[in-house]
This record gives structure tokens, sequence and C-alpha cells, in this order.
């Protein structure tokens, strides 16, 4: 649908006197008798009283007349109602669209379906006739907009083989939004409510496809939180929780100043935009279909129900949403359960312990896993990073620290159908291949991981990599990992915990990590245990204060996200359950898929089998001892123990069985608790 047609669905809202018209006694009247009148607003709609054509809210407001008594709603404290969007259809096409309506139901929640000619709706409204129960209707014929209506009686032989479909409104909470103090920028601005066409596509059903529609409302930063708390509940009857907080080209949306229905709202400083699914996209659904006849209420002219607009308390713990930054370039912001961000907090604290005695338990920074998993769970291609040579007198030089970990985040991501690959040294590039030809033959991954190595031949060497063409505006990868990874010190070298020199080892990896900073789109995470690894730039200044021989060995690259552990491999294993905990969160999944589309828990089969696995405790998954198996193959590629040196059954002089089995099966009880 052209932007100039799309103009025409949106009427532009009246602007009215906030005085209330009329004698002081029809004032009284209208303060005193206002919640009295309300169960008649649809009898003088019916009688073609109403000189306002839009209704927007007219719940809580809109301007009416009766004979010479001019009613100003719009400023009554009455208790809000709830208003549905309208679409009536063909009956051949009422199956495919109440499917459509399931499959989609952030952005159409379906209220009622009539029967065909049923002009009543008991279900909402004990007098209804939908023919006459909007002020303004839209007809639409072969999917071009004909002409606006007042009234569908004209059309009455017709409707004896049409549908109508009552959907859920936002309108609907704009009063609970209120109710919790959120300010509403389109009330305050006088204004009808921003509508955006994404490029977000609904799961098509037979001849219904179309783009996800969006409203926008502005909420301060602080307000986050409680807009996400006042309407997730409301996801049955309206469009529950927002499917996007943060910058709009993340949806497609180009310019806000812009919308494709209804009015521009702006934005006060501090101010965030926040997108919640509409029900404007039937519409849209219904057009490209190109239906012989259609109609639709006209925007701003809702059916009015006598359901009142409640409030609703959320039932536990489980289904409290939190709201988290995970991007600032762009700004991005991301949803999950209260019981899931707990979980992911204990992986985070079971895996910050100190068992070499280094002191990195000054390293730790609270609350970085969870925004990381966020971060990765939104990504779509993953570049993953590993490789520490310390033991330069041996060949290979590697240690077994951080090529487990590395592949336990690698085949959550392949479960979770993303994108990834592996970056690594030229001279360490047959090691890696062999190293993941044993994990896929083990059944640590389904299928081989890329492997890619980088170079600096150029000043936009590491643009180029990571860009398509060198574009910063087409990047070819969401998220950076880096995983016990060398990471250059502040002086240019690369040093092992023990002060020696290896940059005659590493490639420049870190180039990419500072790319990624300058690239929109890019987010890093980098995961460490001693503060010499790439990523750790971010707590830098304590690696140096804590951390032995910190001054000199300390990382001068930061990640967006430093996840610490006492062990690298066990930053990697808690990355991947936190992966499975936000894709089993059904808050997280909603907000993922844009709340289109069915929920994804079917797969957790494949998600659960990706799982790291140490004991026959978790012999569900066909496949245990996996990582047992995989340290075994290192063993037998003369991969080292980090701090040791030694070719036996541990990683960085910790024993295998007593300690790192442990540690993933605490990992693995707090997943499945």
């Amino acid at each position: 649908m052209e932007s100039g047609r799309a103009a025409h669905l949106l009427e532009p809202r009246q602007r009215e006197s906030s005085r209330p018209p009329g004698t002081p006694a029809e004032q009284m009247l209208l303060t005193g008798g206002l919640k009295s009148l309300l169960p008649h607003l649809r009898r003088i709609i019916h009688c073609s009283r109403v000189h306002n054509r839009n209704i927007s809210g007219m719940a809580e407001g809109a301007t009416i007349c009766n004979s010479a008594l001019h009613f100003k709603l719009k400023n009554s404290t009455i208790p809000g109602y709830k208003q549905a969007s309208v679409v009536i259809l063909h009956k051949s096409l009422a199956d495919d669209f109440e499917k459509f309506c399931h499959a989609n139901s952030g952005a159409l929640p379906l209220l009622h379906r009539s029967k065909p000619g049923e002009w009543k709706c008991p279900s909402l409204n004990s007098d209804s006739d939908i023919r006459t129960d909007c002020l303004q209707y839209r007809k639409y014929e072969y999917g071009a907009f004909t002409g606006s209506l007042k009234s569908l009686k004209d059309y009455s032989e017709q409707l004896k083989d049409m549908v109508a479909f009552y959907l859920g409104c936002s309108s609907s909470f704009e009063k609970v939004l209120q109710a919790a103090g959120i300010p509403l920028r389109n009330v305050d601005q006088k204004c009808s409510i921003s509508m955006y066409k994404t490029a977000v596509p609904c799961y098509a059903i037979s001849t219904f496809c179309c783009n996800l529609v969006v409203t926008m409302r502005p909420i301060p930063e602080s307000k986050l939180e409680a807009a996400v708390l006042a309407t997730s509940e409301l996801k049955k009857e309206n469009h529950g929780a927002p499917i996007h907080i943060g910058n709009p080209g993340l949806l497609g949306i180009q310019d806000l100043s812009k919308p494709d229905y209804g009015d521009p709202v702006h934005l006060h400083p501090g101010d965030i935009p926040v997108f919640w699914a509409c029900s404007v996209t039937g519409i849209e659904a219904v057009i490209n279909c190109r239906s012989p006849l259609v109609f639709t209420h006209s925007s701003g002219c809702m059916f009015i129900t006598d359901l009142k607009n409640d409030s609703v308390m959320l039932r536990s713990s489980r289904e409290v949403p939190q709201v988290h930054c995970i991007s600032q370039d762009p700004l991005h912001y991301s949803m999950v359960s209260a019981e899931a961000a707990k979980k992911i907090k204990t992986l985070e604290s079971l895996i910050g312990i100190d068992p070499g005695n280094r002191g990195i338990l000054h390293l730790l920074r609270p609350g970085e896993l969870l925004k990381a998993c966020l971060s990765l769970s939104h990504a779509r291609s993953v570049l993953v990073t590993t490789g520490f040579p310390t033991h330069f007198n041996y060949e290979p030089p590697e240690e077994n620290d951080g090529p487990p970990g590395a592949l336990a985040i690698a085949a959550m991501l392949q479960a979770l159908e993303k994108d990834v690959a592996i970056v690594t040294d030229q001279r360490a590039m047959d090691l890696n291949k062999k190293i993941i030809e044993e994990a896929v033959q083990i059944g640590v991954l389904k299928e081989p991981v890329p492997l890619l190595s980088y170079q600096r031949e150029s000043a936009d060497s590491a643009l180029t990599f990571l860009c398509e063409n060198g574009n910063p505006r087409r990047p070819r990868f969401d998220h950076l990992i880096a995983i016990e990874r060398a990471g250059i010190a502040a002086d240019g070298n690369y040093y092992n915990a023990r002060k020696i020199n290896i940059k005659h080892l590493v490639d420049p990896i870190d180039e990419l990590f500072l790319a990624a900073q300058t690239i929109p789109g890019i987010t890093t995470t980098g995961v460490g245990d001693g503060g010499n690894e790439l990523g750790m730039g971010k707590v830098k200044d304590a690696v140096k204060k804590h951390i032995k021989n910190g001054d000199v060995i300390a990382c001068d690259v930061a990640a967006d996200f430093a996840v610490v552990a006492g062990v690298s491999n066990w930053g990697g294993y808690a990355i991947a359950c936190a992966l499975y905990i936000l894709s089993t969160c059904e808050i997280h999944d909603r907000y993922l898929r844009r709340a289109i589309g069915f929920s994804q828990s079917p797969k957790k089969t494949a998600w659960l089998s990706a799982l790291p696995s140490v004991t026959k405790v978790f012999v569900e998954r066909n496949n245990p001892l996996k990582e047992e198996k995989l340290l075994k193959a290192l063993v037998q590629l003369e991969v080292r123990s980090g701090v040791s040196a030694s070719l036996e059954m541990e990683v960085d002089a910790l024993p295998f069985y007593s300690t790192h089995s442990t540690m993933i099966e605490k990992l693995l009880q707090e997943v499945q608790h």
C-alpha cells in the first residue's frame, strides 16, 4: 500500500478546546452524569448524533452532540472501556483470517469472530450492531481503498455472507499506562498515535501475508520497565508487552518523523522509542489479499465494548519481565523473565570462583553474562575466536583452556540456527581443523564450523573482514566472542601470565574487536580468567591492581561485555547454558520473534542436546560425556594444560573429573532446575 493511500487510513484527530462547552448546568451534567451516560453512547452513535469522526479514546472521551448539549468526554476521569479494531470480510476467507490472527496474535489478538450475517456481538457489548457501531468505516475492493462510510446499512445484503472480526486495540491499554505513571506523549501533544510499517514479515497463512505494523510511544528511560509491566499481561485482549525497544532502524523504520499512519509524536529528552504490535497489521493483510470486498473501521473509530480496562496483576515472578540495555549503537533493549534472569545470574556466580587464587574476584562484573547472552540471542551471525599459545616451547603451543568453551558456545549457536564461524591464527589452522573434526565426530557439534584466519594487509583489513565490501552498514557478523584468546597489552605485545612475550605466535585478531567498536550493529564479548585475554580491557584497571604482573600483561582492548570465570572454559559452558535458558523463556521468546509466529519451544530437544554433558545423569540427550571425550581428543592432539603444560585430563592444572566435570554438572543442574 502506497504511503499516500496509507495516509487516508488515519484521518487527523480533530483538535478541541480543553474547556467543556455549554452552560454551567450542562457542564455539571457532564461531570456528574458522565458515567451513567456511557451506556447510551452507542445509541447516540446509532442515531448518527455524533459530530466527531475520530473516537480514539472515546472510552475516555470524544466530542458528542446530543440535541443542544455537547459532551466533552476527553478529559473526564471515568474508567476506560476496551476498544476493538474491526475487519469484515467474506465468509470464504474467514477461516484463513482467523488462523492468521492466531499465528500473529501479538498484532491481532482475536476478541470475537461473528457468524456470517451476525451483526450483534453480545460477548463484547450487550447492545451492538456492527453496521453502525463504528463512527466511520473504510471500504476496500480488490485491495484498493474505495471510500469512507458512516454506516454499513446500505450493504446489509452483502453482509449476510460476511464475517466480522473484533481485534484487541492498543488504545485500550493507554489508561493502564497512565495509571502506572507513564506519560503519553500523543495525548499531551493532542495527536494520533504514530504507526509504522516494518520490515518484519508476519507469519503467512494462505493469501494473508504482510509485514508487521507497530505503534510507537516515547517512554522515559526510567519508565521502561513500568511500561512493560503495565502491558505484559494484556496480551490476550490487547497487544501485550512491547515487541521492540530502542532504535527504529532495527525494525526497518527509517524515520520516526514520517509515520505511515497517524501523526508524528515527538520524543522528549531522555525518551526511548517503544514499539507495540498494532492491529492495523490486519488491514495490511486484507489489502494484500485483494478480496473483492472488505470493510474495516476507520482509524480512531473503533468499536467500543462494555469491558472495563482494568489493570492485571502479574501472577508469579516467573512471568515478571525485566528490561536490559544490550547495545548503545544502535540503541537496543531486550526483555527476559525475572526467573530466567535469576538463573543466569546464578550461573555467573557459579563460574566466578577463583580456584587458582589469582585475584579474579576483583575482576567480576555482575550482570555481564546476562547482557552478553541477551545480545547473542538477538544475533544472527556470530564470530568466535580462541587460542592462547602460552606454551611457546612446545608444538602446538596452545593450551586446552579455550577450545572446549568456544565449541560449547558454537554448538548452542548451531542449535539455535544461527550462523557461527571461528577465526584463529593462521599457523594454527590445521590444528583447529582437526579439533573441529573431532568435535563433530564426538557429537559436540552437529556440523563443522567454518574456520577463518585474519591478517593485517592494509589499514582497512579489519573493516573488509567484518563487513561486506568494507561497508560498515553491512556487517557480516552481529556479535564477536573472544574466549581465552591472547589479548594485546598497552605496549603492543602479547603476554602469558608469566609476563613472557608471545607476540610472534599471535595474529592481530584484536583489530577485529577494535574495528567492531566503530561499526554500528556489532557487539563484542570477552571471556577470560586472568585479565590478559582479548576483551578484558574492560576491567584492565582492576587487572593492573589485583592480578600478578597485571601492570604489564593486562589486555588493552575492551569488549562490550566482560565475562570473568575461574577457568575460561567455564565461561563458555555458562554462555551455552544461558542461551538455553533464554530460548526457553516465554517472555524472551515472544520479544525475540516480535510476538508473531509461534513459540520456538518445540525445538527444545535440539537445544538440550547441544548443552555440554559429562555424566549419564543427562543420558536423555543421547550423548553423555561429550566434554570428557573432547578433552581426551585435545590430549591426543598434544594440546596441553595451561598452567602445568601436562598432557593429562586437566585444564589449568585442575583435574577434569573432580573439578571441571563438577562445575559442568552444577551449571546443568541450574539449567534444568
